[in-house]
């Protein structure tokens, strides 16, 4: 698949999910390239009179929502989302898990997602596998203190390789929360829930980015048209 043929596809689900969304609604916003166009297409719906609240997952969410219009809101105002609305980077077919980070904002995004009634995912059709871990690294959220250490445990949970993320610059990449990420190479997961339990057992870690049994529907857009799952 081409890199035009990619966008297009992202950009008619994204804008599928968005006119999911109705007046009174708190969306949450998701980051990446997928969700920059479901923002945008929200940003059109605002101006055409669509009242609603963003709660958005990433500071460049945030850039990208105020330039279009979206009046924004925060948890201390509202605990509780409507409707998310985010990319994946991965998303299994059947049960519908995700690994989601790539862009750096897993925290945030999960945060907003468990916040949720209705979490929509949008993604093109590269992303659909059989078992996470096929394409992907698992994104993993750590402290910057010691994450030596906790690489090396992480390692022994089965990663064969366990890197910190650097940003466009070379630089050690920082997330809008002040932490560094790891990406760990596991390959096919065959387990992810036994996988989650350890990792959630090392010192160091602050998230993971593999998304279990949150998703409420995946809108897959391929040359063929948008697939809706649900389980």
């Amino acid at each position: 698949m081409s890199d035009t043929d990619m966008n297009i596809h992202k950009r008619t689900a994204a804008r599928e999910a968005a006119d999911m969304v109705k007046s009174g609604m708190v969306v949450g916003l998701g980051t990446g390239s997928t969700a920059a166009y479901m923002i945008e297409r929200l940003g059109e719906r605002v101006a055409e009179g669509l009242e609603i609240f963003g709660i958005p997952t990433s500071d460049d969410s945030e850039d990208k929502a105020l330039r279009a219009g979206i009046p924004l809101t925060d948890f201390s105002v509202h605990r509780r989302i409507d409707i998310a609305i985010d990319g994946a980077d991965e998303v299994q077919r059947g049960p519908l898990n995700l690994i989601k980070g790539l862009g750096g904002a897993l925290l945030r995004e999960k945060i907003v997602a468990q916040a949720a009634k209705r979490f929509v995912v949008i993604v093109d059709g590269t992303k659909p596998v059989d078992l996470l871990g096929e394409r992907a690294p698992v994104p993993v959220e750590v402290v910057s203190f010691g994450w030596e250490c906790t690489a090396e445990r992480l390692a022994a949970c089965g990663a064969r390789g366990v890197k910190p993320r650097a940003d466009r610059a070379g630089s050690l990449f920082v997330t809008d929360t002040g932490n560094m990420i790891l990406d760990c190479h596991f390959g096919p997961i065959e387990d992810p829930e036994a996988l989650v339990s350890k990792i959630a057992r090392i010192a160091g870690v602050v998230e993971h980015g593999m998304f279990l049994n949150m998703a409420s529907e995946v809108l897959v857009a391929t040359s063929e048209g948008v697939e809706r799952w649900e389980l």
